[in-house]
């Protein structure tokens, strides 16, 4: 099997974190820690779970992920319990699982904690009560489904081991656990249990019914006393007010919430639209005028009770797409903001530092005014979602600074960044702002990079150019059509020279920017679908109809690459900052990473859904992604950044291996397995050799210091004199003895014995060092390079007093000279360590000069190793005159 038959994932990009999500369907959990004197809430997001504090809503935990998505969740003063399918788990520190709870057959669908103990019920109608330590069955109890099948469940305050169950056929079941015993059943008000919330009275319980009824019930003497009708549908959940205020709230599956006075047993008000979904959970705060709801929008929502009316106001919330999002782009070049739009129809803003810095743009409307006043709940003042839209930074302080196309709408809205609304202008040609044809609609926008144009393409084929400032039409490009069909994309370069257009007829038209002419016009092979241009790299990347990949080069306005791979309609594409890569997704549900330079393959890997739109950090550092139907966005690191990668083109026939989307928190630390640890030891770093070339003249790698100061040594000691001579301390710590030199040695037991005379020995008394000993060797088997590598080890001072005791006078002898010059001629020889040769030749000169013509066989020696200098030097000396000779050109010749 070849090694690139199978993936091992992506060799670029790792899964990091994912941005906007907040809350599902799952109702929240509130808890409260001693310790730190605040209250936390818990939520469920796909299969791991988030803790915010509610004191500012930031989050403060976010646990690791169970192999499945939670479907259930609940919490005491120590755990949070959570299920998935058939398993309950008990997380500490709102972090990691510390028990499992095995033995439903069937999908668990409540969960109540219990002192000791936790209950959990099972789509086949069996409630087992678990141990907590011990992780032991305690108790199952089983109920037929046609009588009575268990749909709420609750531990009615100071009711020791009992249970207060709610069926699905209306009835109630009051158990005591420990004696398994059925103690009463109420029979009910004809409609199923929903929900069963303690009221602050003891005995008194809330029960909230499919048929909207509330029912506010004395379970001591079975004594109904009161009753409350809500008209939205079935109760989703209670909550009573515990500051004082008798106050009751439900939720419902619309999104609004009832609010009840218990005292007057009146309505006092509704909250409509808190959430755009159904309420999942509601709790007001224990002792305080707050309400926390939760819903399936995607969001969490902190409502306050302070003012007139018994109405909460919002006060916090945390919120991402309650629809997938279609299109996200980075804006600006710091890469900390993702504008993002949803199928929810808003347009909002996540930052990858922290969540403190989103931002929510809000719907698009028709009338800004008239929804301001009518508060943008009626279907008729909506804009459908958007599709695409271009932004810029340039002058987003001045004005609007981004431009978007809705579905289905010929229109383009303006918005504007920095006031986080949408914007004063709807950019439409005049043409069509007298009379209203149905079926035309915009398809393609750009902005150009100083902010004050925008481009924009119809489906008819018209192309039009706006000022952004005034939002006044500026031209038209073309005579009548710019295309036959309808425009697919549209850009603008850097410099505001061309405009490029692509539309469904297979034509790339290259525009005059300023003066609407046609300058250039490209067949291609197959209509495109998407359109993208780097302004940097003037590259602009075209995905067409066929599933092929082309890359243009708006400068010379030709093809320059085209790839093909994928099997499914490509949805988006990205360059790298660099613009080195071209990063692709399509509908095969792969996402492929191209190198531009060589035109291959470079990383590839597949995800369970297809990525709808993705988008590079200016900076490099992460790829963004958004998913069918994930409310999401997906951020991937670039491993290139932080490791090394082997980019190494991959096969036609490549098979990409399926990565998990990211979850909310970084993916815990798993062992690596075999296949990474080959690849591992596939990639080797490039190591640079000593000589790329032996005619070539290498330098050492020491540093100046070595070798530069050499000849100046006599002038350095003598600056370098002590004034006065060395005090002793009078009291010396401990230390181990070393041995003086360049690389400090520590002393052995012997050596630090042994004092040494202050006589210095020379002539025959004198011992002869490593070096001396190396060269006489060397003058019988001709090799010198363990003396060039001692001498490169020592400093300047040891080099010195080597090549000063080489002479007869300080114990060396004619054998030894000769030996060092011949040392000098075999690393002119071999060209490397040039500028070493040249330092000790002249060092060694100083020393020996009177010495040197003495001796007939030194001079002959110095003599050949003259000729080899001269000649070394003649050709650096050709080479550096020929590239001073092209520089002073280049400097003065007028090109």
């Amino acid at each position: 099997m070849s090694a690139f038959s199978a993936g091992s994932g992506s060799s670029l990009f790792a899964g990091f974190r994912a941005l906007g999500l907040y809350s599902n369907h799952l109702p929240h959990v509130v808890r409260y820690h001693r310790k730190h004197r605040q209250f936390y809430v818990t939520t469920a997001v796909g299969r791991s779970f988030h803790t915010f504090n509610v004191k500012k809503l930031g989050i403060v935990a976010v646990s690791n992920a169970v192999p499945e998505d939670i479907m259930c969740l609940a919490a005491d003063r120590m755990l949070v319990f959570v299920s998935h399918g058939k398993h309950l788990k008990a997380f500490a520190r709102n972090k990691e699982v510390v028990h499992t709870y095995e033995g439903h057959n069937a999908e668990i669908h409540l969960i109540q904690p219990f002192g000791d103990h936790v209950i959990s019920v099972d789509h086949d109608n069996i409630l087992i009560i678990w141990d907590v330590q011990s992780e032991e069955e305690y108790l199952q109890l089983n109920f037929d489904k046609k009588v009575f099948t268990v749909s709420a469940i609750m531990h009615p305050s100071t009711y020791l081991n009992k249970i207060l169950l709610g069926g699905q056929q209306g009835s109630l079941q009051l158990w005591n656990v420990k004696s398994n015993k059925l103690l009463y059943t109420c029979q009910g008000w004809g409609s199923g249990v929903t929900a069963l919330q303690q009221a602050p009275a003891l005995d008194v319980v809330a029960i909230g019914l499919v048929s909207g009824q509330i029912i506010i019930h004395n379970i001591k003497f079975d004594e109904t006393l009161m009753k409350f009708q809500q008209d939205w549908g079935p109760i989703t959940s209670i909550s009573f007010r515990t500051d004082g205020h008798p106050v009751m709230a439900a939720g419902s599956p619309v999104g609004h919430i009832g609010l009840w006075d218990l005292e007057e047993k009146k309505l006092i008000g509704q909250m409509r639209d808190s959430h755009s979904a159904a309420i999942a959970g509601l709790t007001f705060v224990h002792g305080e005028p707050l309400l926390i709801t939760n819903g399936a929008d995607n969001a969490i929502r902190v409502w306050i009770f302070d003012g007139p009316g018994g109405i909460g106001r919002l006060l916090m919330f945390r919120m991402g797409h309650s629809a997938p999002p279609t299109k996200i782009r980075y804006h600006g070049q710091n890469g900390q903001q993702i504008l993002s739009a949803g199928q929810d129809g808003t347009l909002q803003s996540f930052s990858t530092v922290h969540e403190k810095y989103n931002k929510n743009l809000g719907r698009g409307s028709i009338n800004k005014k008239k929804s301001k006043r009518k508060g943008l709940k009626y279907d008729t003042l909506k804009l459908p979602h958007i599709t695409t839209f271009a932004s810029e930074t340039a002058r987003q302080s001045d004005w609007d600074g981004i431009v978007a196309c809705h579905q289905g709408y010929v229109s383009c809205t303006t918005w504007n960044y920095q006031k986080t609304s949408m914007g004063a202008h709807k950019l439409k040609p005049e043409r069509l702002k007298k009379n209203k044809p149905l079926h035309i609609y915009a398809t393609a926008v750009d902005i150009t990079s100083c902010g004050n144009f925008a481009v924009i393409g119809l489906s008819t084929g018209d192309v039009d150019k706006y000022n952004i400032q005034s939002g006044i039409h500026r031209g038209h490009y073309g005579d009548g059509k710019a295309h036959e069909g309808a425009v697919r994309g549209v850009a603008v370069d850097g410099l505001n020279q061309l405009t490029v257009t692509a539309g469904s007829d297979g034509q790339m038209k290259f525009w005059k920017f300023k003066t609407f002419v046609l300058v250039h016009s490209l067949d291609l092979s197959s209509p495109p679908n998407v359109v993208f241009l780097q302004r940097d790299s003037a590259m602009l990347g075209i995905a067409s109809d066929d599933f092929s990949i082309s890359v243009v080069d708006i400068e010379i306005r030709k093809i320059v690459r085209k790839f093909s791979g994928h099997k499914g309609q490509i949805n988006d594409m990205t360059f790298s900052p660099d613009g080195r890569w071209l990063i692709t997704a399509s509908m095969d549900c792969c996402i492929k990473v191209w190198d531009l330079p060589s035109g291959c393959l470079i990383d590839c890997f597949m995800m369970d859904s297809a990525a709808l739109s993705i988008t590079m950090s200016p900076t490099g550092d992460f790829l963004a992604s958004s998913h069918v139907d994930d409310l999401g966005i997906c951020l991937w690191s670039n491993k290139s950044l932080y490791s090394l990668v082997s980019l190494r083109p991959l096969p036609m026939d490549y098979e990409p291996s399926t990565v998990m989307l990211p979850g909310t928190c970084p993916a815990q630390d798993v062992e690596d397995t075999e296949d990474e640890d080959e690849m591992r030891d596939e990639i080797i770093e490039y190591e640079s050799p000593e000589q790329l070339e032996a005619h070539l003249v290498t330098l050492s790698t020491l540093p100046q210091s070595r070798w530069k100061n050499l000849l100046s040594l006599d002038v350095i000691k003598k600056r370098n004199k002590p004034k006065e001579p060395p005090k002793v301390p009078k009291a010396a710590p401990f230390f181990i003895p070393t041995v003086p030199g360049l690389v400090p040695h520590f002393a052995s037991s012997e050596q630090a014995d042994v004092h040494q005379s202050k006589v210095v020995n020379l002539g025959v008394l004198a011992q002869k060092s490593n070096f001396y000993n190396q060269l006489e060797e060397a003058l019988t088997n001709h090799n010198y390079d363990s003396a060039v590598k001692m001498l490169k080890e020592m400093g300047p001072s040891s080099i010195e007093t080597e090549l000063r005791s080489l002479a007869p006078e300080g114990g060396g002898s004619i054998e030894a000279m000769l030996s060092f010059l011949k040392l000098i001629g075999s690393m002119l020889k071999t060209k490397r360590d040039f500028e070493l040769a040249q330092a000790y030749l002249a060092l060694f000169l100083k020393l020996h000069l009177k010495f040197l013509p003495s001796e007939p066989t030194l001079l002959e020696e110095m003599s050949t190793l003259s000729e080899q200098l001269e000649e070394t030097w003649l050709h650096l000396q050709t080479l550096f005159n020929q590239s001073l000779t092209v520089l002073s050109y280049m400097k003065s010749a007028l090109l």
